[in-house]
């Protein structure tokens, strides 16, 4: 069996591993203590199954209890640790895009892909907030609607991006915004082509922004680098003459270093 390809039911999933991970991910800024009810009802599963779990990760330090609630503890951040140790170039793009932040006052990030969703894995925030949601680290965005997201679906074998595309949830936030499979998959094709994404106000109105993939010496995908701006800020020829070159310079310098 093709270990990538496992899913529910297969004889090698474990069930019960993907179950407690998903009430460990149902925590978040907006349900950061819940009650064993309101787990279940956030993880979609009973309250028996969601009782054992919440208390299994407390016996295991990954939450605590506060009166009839549950709330995370630090230890989880172990959890993010160990991947942000295995992965010690990102302090390189880190600084890398701190520099991007320091000289273009924009803001720059590295985002990798999961599932239909771009993650944040490295950002360098400007003072001036462009989103009216708060972008960090851990932030997921929809990969068809960011320049970091068509990118890196750029770099998929042709099957793998049919198949993504199959299944892509095409929800306009914008009316700038594609909103079929055939634009987008053409845009996609586009970035694939010339090495690099622009997405014009599809995410947000007002939100420009252009990114490039970064890779290791040895070929191996690492993400996508992106800078955002503001549309009525930044023009597309200082986006294209500009803040391209200055993301496809970090690009070159982190292939070098990275192995």
């Amino acid at each position: 069996m093709d270990e990538s390809s496992l899913k529910p039911g297969d004889r090698d999933f474990v069930s019960a591993l993907a179950s407690g991970l998903e009430v460990l991910q149902v925590f978040d800024a907006e349900h950061p203590r819940m009650t064993l009810s309101e787990v279940a009802a956030q993880a979609n599963m009973d309250r028996a199954k969601a009782r054992r779990f919440v208390l299994t990760l407390h016996a295991l330090g990954f939450v605590k209890r506060v009166g009839r609630q549950f709330e995370l503890t630090p230890k989880v951040l172990q959890l993010g640790y160990a991947y942000q140790a295995s992965n010690q170039y990102r302090a390189v793009i880190e600084q890398f895009l701190g520099d991007i932040t320091a000289e273009l006052g924009e803001s720059s990030s590295l985002g990798v892909l999961d599932g239909q969703d771009v993650v944040y894995v490295v950002r360098s925030a400007a003072r001036h907030r462009l989103m009216a949601i708060t972008l960090s680290v851990g932030t997921r965005l929809p990969a068809v609607y960011t320049s970091m997201g068509r990118v890196l679906l750029s770099q998929l074998p042709d099957t793998e991006l049919d198949s993504f595309l199959d299944s892509a949830e095409l929800t306009p936030f914008t009316p700038y915004a594609i909103k079929s499979v055939a634009p987008l998959k053409e845009e996609i094709l586009k970035a694939r082509s010339q090495g690099f994404a622009i997405v014009d106000q599809e995410l947000d109105s007002g939100l420009r922004s252009v990114a490039v993939p970064v890779y290791t010496s040895r070929n191996v995908l690492l993400g996508a680098l992106n800078i955002s701006t503001n549309a009525a800020r930044v023009d597309m020829e200082t986006l294209m003459t500009v803040y391209l070159p200055r993301l496809q310079d970090v690009a070159a310098r982190v292939r070098a270093i990275a192995q």
